[in-house]
């Protein structure tokens, strides 16, 4: 890549800061392989027509994410760009004509420099191939392949993109579950399935022999395993060391929030912030139990960040339940639903034996709100559905919670989540599909420094199935520090 190693920062402090750079992965070949009969195993809930994906749907994301982070880039190309529209050459890494923008980084770009080494090459390549069951031949015939043909090869599971040599890992376009920055720090993940140790394999090798996070190599943190973890019961037994991103939130420099969820295990989140802790990354985390439930997965599935004093977030399983009165019948029962509410715990480094509790979401991150990031106006909640039973869960489900701030109080979202834009307009904030936005840009009637206070319809008729949204398709490595 042209991007030289003293011109790349690494500075995360918090969920709504301007967005300057970011790594993404655009969905490859192996999304579009995924079977009925292996989804599930391959952690999706359905499969997706790719090319509907990428160019009604995708290729609109690093179009925006190019105007507000990289607007040479783009800015006078678009209508050029998108008459390319069956070969796609601006955003295939391994096309002459690739955007290769310094600001939005595909991964694949950099996994074919690291590459580019045949040392690692050799080490990558048997690692892969060990996780996969490969025969020597096989991985002998993967060393010799050039590397921007095996960084392909390596994330779609096809050679040639065709022949199918191993699973595909179509969760990789979910970038923000492979690894988190935390400050001038990066936290690998630990999946949780183990349809994803591969996009952590790669990513550690990228992480630790790209020449861009030379400078923060030191910075780099994993979590290792605990002494005799091979004793442990399946990885179903819910007593594994596992994190994934979408359970980490940097609230503030020195705040983050941690997620219990299906994904992570509190033996991982204990992991993660005894070694915050000793490295002096934050002083204070934030752990939110969720139920362990597929509808909600990861905490930014239930809420993110808009701005320093608004949240969106999913009022039914947030909000806390009316008392019972004693008198009640029900009274005398035990567990009334609160299995179902989060739990929500405060550590602060020095003092973990003494936490801090919050009864619910919204007194948690109206703390967040008025204490760590020193918002003078009264907090505000975006509920999903706009409240209302069915669509609060049903557009919970297609992720009407999990946005992505470009800055604040602009933010990123699905435009099937009607009665969550309504709750949007509702606050007053203004809402614009996509593909007007961009005209606008390409226009000269709008600026992006100048947009406020709107949520950004994207496409999403198929994206939406792979039950990501665009919180999850982001890993942030770049945001201006907010100005308190």
């Amino acid at each position: 890549m042209a991007l030289a190693r003293e011109d790349f920062k690494i500075d995360v402090g918090s969920e709504i800061g301007d967005l300057r750079c970011l790594l993404i992965h655009s969905p490859d070949s192996g999304l579009g392989k995924v079977v009925p009969s292996k989804a599930q195993d391959w952690l999706f809930e359905d499969i997706v027509h790719l090319d509907t994906v990428r160019k009604n749907e995708y290729d609109h994301y690093v179009k925006v994410l190019m105007y507000f982070l990289d607007p040479d880039k783009i800015k006078g190309r678009l209508n050029e760009i998108d008459s390319d529209e069956h070969n796609r050459h601006f955003f295939k890494p391994d096309h002459p004509d690739f955007h290769a923008s310094t600001k939005v980084i595909e991964i694949q770009a950099l996994l074919s420099d690291v590459l580019e080494d045949s040392g690692i090459r050799e080490k990558l390549v048997a690692s892969v191939c060990a996780i996969e069951n490969c025969t020597y031949s096989l991985q002998q015939s993967l060393i010799d392949t050039s590397p921007v043909e095996l960084a392909k090869t390596l994330i779609s599971g096809s050679v040639d993109n065709s022949t199918m040599i191993f699973a595909p890992i179509p969760n990789f376009i979910f970038s923000r579950d492979i690894g988190i920055t935390i400050n001038k720090h990066i936290l690998i993940n630990k999946p949780a399935k183990q349809a994803r140790a591969r996009e952590t394999l790669l990513m550690r090798y990228i992480l630790f022999n790209h020449p861009i996070f030379a400078a923060y190599r030191n910075n780099i943190i994993e979590i290792p395993e605990s002494v005799q973890h091979f004793l442990r019961p399946g990885e179903d037994s819910g007593e594994k060391t596992t994190l994934e991103g979408g359970d980490v939130m940097v609230v503030s420099p020195n705040h983050v929030l941690i997620g219990c969820s299906e994904r992570t295990s509190t033996i991982g989140a204990n992991a993660a912030i005894k070694l915050l802790f000793a490295n002096n990354v934050v002083d204070k985390v934030t752990v939110v139990k969720i139920p362990h439930k597929r509808d909600f997965m990861h905490i930014d599935t239930i809420f993110t960040q808009v701005k320093r004093n608004v949240w969106v977030l999913l009022g039914s399983l947030s909000i806390a339940e009316r008392p019972i009165k004693d008198s009640d019948p029900i009274a005398w029962f035990a567990d009334r639903k609160t299995k179902d509410k989060p739990e929500i715990v405060q550590f602060e480094k020095g003092k973990t034996d003494h936490p801090k509790t919050f009864a619910t979401l919204e007194l948690l991150l109206d703390d967040i709100s008025r204490n760590d990031l020193h918002s003078t106006e009264p907090t505000r909640f975006i509920y999903s559905g706009n409240n209302k039973f069915p669509y609060d869960a049903r557009e919970q489900w297609t992720d009407s919670c999990n946005l992505l701030a470009l800055k604040e109080g602009v933010v990123l979202g699905y435009d099937r989540n009607d009665k969550t834009a309504e709750s949007f307009i509702q606050n007053g904030f203004n809402t614009i599909k996509v593909t007007e936005l961009l005209r606008k840009f390409e226009n000269n009637e709008l600026q992006p420094q100048d947009i406020k206070d709107t949520l950004i319809l994207m496409p999403s008729s198929e994206l939406s199935r792979a039950r990501g949204g665009f919180h999850c398709m982001s890993m942030p490595v770049l945001r201006s520090s907010l100005v308190y």
